[in-house]
């Protein structure tokens, strides 16, 4: 009878066809899986755009450090001349946190809100998974895209250290930005899969609102000092990401601490949301 049946009526469900369907004992393997290229695509793009920037560093004159606005000093465009000043600000304090930002934005707008949005997400609790375990697991997947991408990022560093003259920068002062990058992507990763648990809305919605938070957090902790208010730049985790300049000093024990402990406040009340929400509203 079975093999009477219409072709359409035979059309396997998402996510449960061929290698995925051994990963699905485990929602963490099962969510990994499913999402290889998304993570690989990110970790690529990003440790490529940190490679040719930094490969611009011994083309870097007096000239050029001269000619930034004093404007883009709480940027970190106020070192110039120094590896580690040139990676702060043009590499690690502009374009790769922003990246960071939106990884954790657009993945973790597809952890719930992706699923709730389609019709599969009653699909996946009908099996025996609670809410909760659902959330951490989608997110532990989220944050394994996200040391993925400061491993690639690191990778990058170590293999033009040298030929881009980037060796007075530490090997240990490289891994200390990477981890913090790899929290930074944490955080909003948190923030989206947050909001998309408590509210339901749609992974549109989810990734703008959490993508436009992101942006607004860097503009403040770029441009407080202009304004006479440094104190702002310790509400955003930018502050926490570079302030305490990984790639000088080494790893910041507090601000890891900072930006983990409100990675865990947002996931724990996304989660605590999601298992007491209503999912048909």
């Amino acid at each position: 009878m079975t093999a009477l049946q219409p072709a359409a009526s035979r059309t396997a469900v998402p996510g449960t066809s061929g290698l995925s369907r051994a990963f699905g004992r485990s929602m963490f393997a099962k969510t990994l899986f499913d999402n290889r290229r998304i993570f690989t695509v990110w970790a690529l793009a990003t440790g490529l755009l940190a490679l040719m920037y930094a490969g611009f560093y011994p083309q870097i004159t007096a000239d050029a450090t001269a000619s930034v606005p004093e404007a883009m000093s709480g940027f970190g465009f106020d070192d110039l001349s120094s590896a580690a000043g040139y990676l702060q600000s043009a590499v690690f304090g502009l374009l790769v946190p922003l990246l960071a930002t939106f990884y954790g934005a657009a993945t973790g707008a597809r952890m719930i809100s992706a699923d709730e949005e389609s019709g599969y997400l009653d699909l996946l609790l009908a099996h025996p998974i609670s809410r909760t375990r659902l959330l951490l697991h989608r997110f532990a997947a989220l944050a394994t895209g996200a040391v993925l991408i400061a491993a690639v990022v690191l990778g990058a560093m170590l293999a033009i250290r040298t030929g881009a003259e980037l060796d007075t920068i530490s090997v240990g002062g490289f891994t200390a930005q990477a981890v913090t990058l790899a929290l930074l992507a944490l955080v909003f990763g948190a923030l989206a899969t947050a909001i998309g648990a408590a509210t339901g809305k749609s992974r549109a919605v989810v990734f703008g609102a959490t993508a436009g938070i992101g942006v607004l957090s860097y503009a403040l902790n770029g441009f407080a000092s202009q304004i006479g208010a440094d104190w702002l730049r310790r509400l955003t985790p930018f502050r926490y990401y570079i302030g305490g300049e990984p790639l000088k000093n080494g790893l910041p024990l507090a601000d890891v601490c900072v930006l983990a402990a409100v990675t865990a406040v947002l996931l724990g009340v996304g989660a605590w949301r999601f298992a007491h929400r209503d999912l048909g509203r």
